[in-house]
């Protein structure tokens, strides 16, 4: 076994959302198969006894586990889950150098080493572990399903097909040989500037000041990441963001090939108003096209939702945490 590495973990409760007092909290740590330490809370429902069915969660691409992903964790151990907050590699309270880079596989691998430690932990029954991905980690979760078979349940929130997005951009208005060219010519340009340098440059966060023509989705973000409603010193978009060069194997690797072949249940929830929509949409008829495992797949529309409306439920609880209770439930069994 890899030792793992000692991390330098935060002791004070510092997340974006309140504390429950009905949910036992602790700070973990646990070692993916490129050595790489992750950092995790883990939450409990207090008084809960035998083995409990467990969830990994991760996401949005550039957040981190003091975000969205936690509260969804929490919220999950308030209905009976053992849950697994966690930073993905290179990121947060998380290993990993250089810093804010990442990678298809690695992200996807981030996941199953999460299955790894739930199903050695003792309070979790290894039978029952599913896994939640928040925006681009939405799509690692989904990739994770199609690798995993100790999976049993995926719920992909809000999601982002990261190598869709890398390749074609956004809306798939640079799917074209010559678009993708020129991206490559400049981030190959780039590693040689940050060769010389001996150092990566950051790509920026979230724009700040936010422009008055914004595009409405740069707004979305900018309300969440860049407000108290979910800024976070330790986040990424927040802050400085990715480097520069930091996604760029995601445009050669489409990471949901074989979805289709995904035995376990998946859910995938968007709302009608994101952005992003057309992802979620997409990846769903991807998954049932030709696939003889499409009785256990759901598309689940939030009509009215934004993108960051299932961030932290928006100013309409957009989350709907009933129904991924139910999902949950009943494929964890």
């Amino acid at each position: 076994m890899i030792k793992p590495e000692e991390l330098r973990l935060t002791t004070e409760w510092d997340k974006t959302f309140e504390k429950s007092e009905n949910v036992s909290h602790s700070k973990v740590t646990f070692v993916n198969r490129y050595g790489i330490t992750l950092a995790a809370d883990m939450y409990a429902p207090k008084d809960a006894s035998g083995r409990l069915p467990a969830i990994a969660v991760c996401g949005p691409f550039g957040a981190i586990k003091e975000q969205c992903s936690g509260l969804y964790a929490q919220t999950m151990a308030q209905r009976g889950f053992l849950t697994l907050a966690f930073d993905p590699s290179f990121t947060g309270e998380s290993g990993g150098s250089p810093r804010y880079m990442a990678s298809p596989d690695i992200n996807t691998e981030d996941f199953m080493a999460a299955v790894d430690f739930l199903s050695l932990n003792d309070r979790a029954d290894a039978g029952r572990i599913g896994i939640i991905g928040i925006c681009g980690w939405g799509g690692m979760a989904v990739n994770a399903a199609a690798l995993d078979t100790r999976i049993k349940a995926t719920v992909a929130s809000t999601m982002y097909d990261m190598t869709r997005v890398n390749a074609n951009g956004y809306f798939d208005s640079e799917d074209s040989e010559e678009a993708r060219y020129n991206k490559k010519a400049a981030l190959c340009a780039q590693r040689i500037k940050d060769y010389a340098a001996g150092e990566y440059a950051l790509g920026g966060g979230v724009i700040d000041p936010l422009p008055d023509d914004a595009p409405y989705f740069v707004k979305d973000y900018y309300d969440y990441y860049k407000t108290p409603r979910g800024y976070h010193p330790r986040s990424l978009n927040s802050n400085s963001g990715w480097n520069v060069i930091g996604c760029e194997s995601f445009m050669n690797q489409p990471i949901l090939k074989y979805s289709n072949e995904i035995r376990s249940a998946v859910m995938i929830m968007h709302g009608d108003k994101a952005h992003s929509f057309y992802f979620g949409k997409d990846a769903y008829e991807n998954m049932i096209k030709d696939s003889k495992y499409a009785d256990n797949k759901e598309l689940l529309v939030i009509e009215g939702a934004t993108h960051t409306d299932l961030y932290d439920g928006g100013k309409t609880s957009a989350i709907p945490f009933d129904r991924i209770e139910s999902f949950m439930k009943e494929n964890l069994k």
